[in-house]
């Protein structure tokens, strides 16, 4: 049910920032400030104390919030540029590039279902994309900007598994939001972006189900299931947020797009299978 609960909310996102009156960056800066104190508070109640943490783990802390940052402005960035559905795929390419740092760090080659993973990843996204050029080339830009969340949302992960070594997810979680805030409203402002909501309520909606409801479930399912199952969990995403994507703005799937889009999502269920990568920390969509 967490797992179930924290996907849909989680598709939500994407639809939350079109309707924001805000720039982009500068809707990614509220939704973490808004979300920083119950995180805080949250981490507080269950017995951390900033205090506890090393040097070393608030320098780890510190660029895992820089790199949560650049993964919100650049993803936030594309969906407007992109179809909501694209957005949540290319979103989601975290699980991909994950487990590829994996088999890096262990010095080993995929298994044969990874390797297929991978494939098949590259063809669909390939669609995707070449049909995202053909309706707008603006589009190609978008996916490209929710490309690069996934990448810079990979190094995130990386950064939270060594903190994860010596604290606990809740705790992680809040520390890390609250060094991505100063970033994003640096980089909001050096936009030009417009930063004062004129309608709050579009922003709460977005904290509520993107850090709070969405990222506190997942957090609670990963713990719970097995990566193959949450694999298969974040494929609800793209469904949801393509049904949005069609109700709300008319965005229909083509051929292209529907085989691209189930390939990405073979791919997404193949490579959860364990990987031999001596990492304690499983990503969860932006």
């Amino acid at each position: 049910m967490a797992l179930l609960i924290g996907n849909v909310a989680l598709a939500f996102g994407p639809w939350f920032v079109r309707m924001a009156d805000t720039g982009p960056v500068a809707s990614a800066f509220w939704r973490i400030a808004l979300a920083a104190p119950v995180l805080v508070a949250a981490a507080w109640a269950t017995g951390w104390r900033p205090v506890q943490i090393s040097r070393s783990i608030w320098l780890v802390v510190f660029l895992s919030g820089m790199c949560f940052a650049a993964d919100l402005a650049s993803w936030h960035i594309g969906i407007l540029r992109t179809t909501l559905a694209n957005a949540t795929l290319f979103g989601n390419s975290t699980i991909l590039f994950f487990p590829i740092y994996g088999f890096l760090i262990a010095r080993a080659l995929p298994s044969r279902s990874q390797g297929i993973a991978l494939l098949l990843a590259a063809i669909g996204a390939a669609l995707l994309m070449g049909q995202s050029y053909r309706l707008d080339p603006r589009h190609l830009g978008g996916d490209l900007f929710c490309l690069l969340a996934g990448i810079v949302y990979t190094a995130y992960f990386v950064l939270m598994a060594r903190a994860r070594e010596t604290m606990a997810p809740l705790a992680a979680l809040a520390m890390s939001t609250i060094a991505s805030i100063a970033p994003l409203l640096i980089v909001a402002m050096l936009l030009g972006e417009k930063i004062l909501p004129d309608h709050w309520g579009v922003l709460i909606g977005l904290t509520f189900c993107s850090q709070v409801l969405g990222q506190g479930m997942m957090i609670y399912a990963l713990g719970k299931l097995s990566p193959l199952v949450i694999g298969i969990g974040l494929l609800i995403q793209p469904i949801v947020a393509a049904a949005v994507g069609w109700i709300a703005y008319g965005e229909q799937l083509g051929p292209a797009d529907l085989i691209g889009a189930i390939l990405v999502a073979i791919a997404l269920v193949l490579v959860r299978r364990p990987v031999p990568a001596p990492l304690g920390f499983a990503p969860a969509s932006s």
